[in-house]
């Protein structure tokens, strides 16, 4: 029996979406037909890969060693693919990016025309915008050249320094909002840091939100974190609304919602003390891109390095 490269991508997909269920739908199989194919990945491989009697998806010690290499593998495959394309004269000439949810909006537009004024020149892009992890996955496959997408110090990514690199591009802030209060619009309805009797209701991200990780581990370190209750969980946009709508305080990125700011729809929940400094990075593989990629590289690193 030999190794399908599907059965990779199946192994990395049920890493990141925590579980056999949601993996499935994510590589639109079955779960049967995916539990199947991790079965004949370990029967290759020769040992178990997941810990079968928990609730959760833990990984063996072969599993987690045999991760990096998984990702390796698909990576070289597509690099390779992409080199052969181009040695034929053949490889499309596009530059592929993935790109986080609210950059792809507030960010990436302008930032895009800043570098190809740069470069003088026309630019055929492909954008994938998506959360964090699923770009992450995306740059570590060779599914897209570049990834964009915030950055903190204390909230790590996976796209390890040895394989990677990347630049600052940008910078962002991300803000704790409310709605403002009933009696004084001029003030938020839930004050941080809240009480231990009282806790403020959060409104996070989902566990694949850079910014979700940016904020957990920013509140974290805090030598006295604020007094929350988690309630609602979704997207950065979604967070605005029920923010406004008077369900909690959400950390957002500040550009999503300076209008509402402005128009005094949302408040500010608390003093500076609470906003959190975040970079705009630009990410790529150390390995050789395609000679589109590579020249937009230098354009952009002449421009923001």
């Amino acid at each position: 029996m030999d190794v399908e490269l599907g059965w990779l991508k199946d192994f990395l997909a049920v890493i990141d979406a925590g579980g056999f269920s949601r993996a499935a739908e994510k590589r639109h199989v079955t779960q049967p037909a995916l539990s199947r194919r991790i079965r004949a990945l370990e029967q290759w491989l020769g040992t178990p890969l997941f810990e079968r009697n928990t609730h959760t998806v833990v990984l063996t010690r072969a599993g987690a060693a045999f991760r990096p290499i998984a990702e390796d593998i698909l990576h070289r495959v597509a690099a390779g693919r992409e080199r052969v394309l181009e040695e034929a004269h053949a490889a499309i000439e596009s530059l592929r990016f993935a790109v986080t949810n609210a950059l792809s909006i507030t960010f990436f537009p302008h930032w895009f025309r800043q570098v190809q004024a740069e470069a003088a020149a026309s630019m055929n892009l492909q954008l994938i915008s998506a959360n964090m992890a699923s770009c992450e996955r995306m740059l570590i496959d060779g599914e897209a050249q570049f990834l964009i997408a915030h950055h903190h110090v204390l909230a790590p990514t996976r796209l390890q320094a040895s394989r990677f690199q990347s630049i600052p591009i940008g910078k962002d802030m991300v803000v704790p909002v409310s709605a403002p209060d009933e009696a004084d619009a001029l003030k938020p309805r839930f004050v941080l840091p809240g009480t231990p009797d009282a806790p403020l209701p959060h409104l996070t991200y989902h566990p694949g939100s850079g910014i979700g990780r940016i904020v957990a581990s920013s509140l974290a370190a805090k030598e006295q974190p604020p007094f929350l209750q988690p309630g609602f969980i979704g997207p950065a946009v979604l967070l605005a609304e029920m923010a406004q709508s008077s369900a909690g305080v959400a950390w957002v990125i500040r550009s999503l919602v300076e209008s509402d700011l402005e128009a005094g729809r949302l408040v500010r929940a608390g003093g500076p003390e609470w906003d959190i400094s975040v970079e705009v990075r630009l990410f790529r593989p150390r390995a050789r891109l395609t000679s589109a990629a590579e020249t937009f590289w230098k354009y952009a690193t002449r421009l923001f390095s």
